[in-house]
């Protein structure tokens, strides 16, 4: 998962509203979303190399979602990013017990963001900070570096969500996922990628012919306790595979 845009809004008719893109090679085998038959009450994508997800929600009114941090220096850790998302999902520690549990064996993993929620508190932990920390009500961005560092495609989709949360409407949602539009070159990171690499990846959708955006999702969970999800999937070059709508 590459882009998280999100509105964490305790209190409100809809607390909980999330536009996220995963962005993967292509050849990595998944599975679009659904529930999980392995774990009653999970609904995710799935990692069919790993066995881990990247966004989900499970029992209780669980959330967690992930994002990689972008270092091509960074030594990889031995265990799959993933198992973060899906563990808490699955298990039933609280969010900020979870977060303290994961921040004392960070080092097992390359460096990641996580969020990690449920109908009271959401907490988030970058891999490179001291501590995890619960997150005040507020429109955020996540992308490949630490909570809502500017880059381009995380401004832009952070204030089109803004715009959005009036009605929560999944389709317009996922239209602003659908943005191919690139910044100008002097407004792109410099993360060690090179030139090239970062324009590919400076959009909120990334297409081409071996890595891209796999996953458009849409979250919107509501006061009473009710979610909805809406997920399409792509291949190569952004084409369309199916899309998938649940009521959980």
């Amino acid at each position: 998962m590459c882009l998280i845009v999100f509105a964490w809004r305790p209190g409100h008719a809809l607390p909980l509203v999330v536009a996220a893109n995963r962005d993967e090679f292509y050849a990595r085998p998944a599975q679009a979303l659904a529930a999980w038959e392995d774990t009653p009450g999970v609904y995710a994508g799935r990692d069919l190399q790993a066995g881990g997800t990247w966004l989900g929600v499970g029992p209780q009114g669980r959330f967690a979602a992930l994002t990689n941090i972008r270092d091509p220096g960074q030594v990889p850790g031995p265990r799959s990013r993933g198992e973060l998302v899906a563990a808490y999902l699955q298990g039933e520690l609280g969010v900020q017990g979870y977060l303290d549990r994961v921040a004392s064996r960070r080092g097992q993993y390359s460096g990641f963001n996580l969020l990690v929620g449920d109908a009271d508190h959401l907490g988030y932990l970058n891999a490179r900070e001291v501590a995890p920390r619960l997150l005040q009500a507020g429109v955020y961005g996540l992308s490949n570096a630490g909570l809502d560092t500017p880059w381009p495609k995380l401004v832009k989709a952070r204030t089109g969500l803004q715009g959005l949360l009036d009605t929560a409407d999944p389709q317009r949602l996922l239209t602003l996922l659908a943005d191919q539009e690139q910044p100008p070159d002097a407004e792109l990171p410099e993360t060690g990628v090179g030139i090239a690499t970062e324009k590919l990846l400076s959009s909120v959708f990334i297409a081409s012919q071996t890595y891209g955006t796999r996953a458009s999702t849409v979250l919107i969970a509501d006061d009473r306790g009710r979610r909805r999800l809406v997920e399409r999937s792509f291949g190569p070059f952004g084409g369309h595979l199916g899309e998938v709508s649940l009521h959980v």
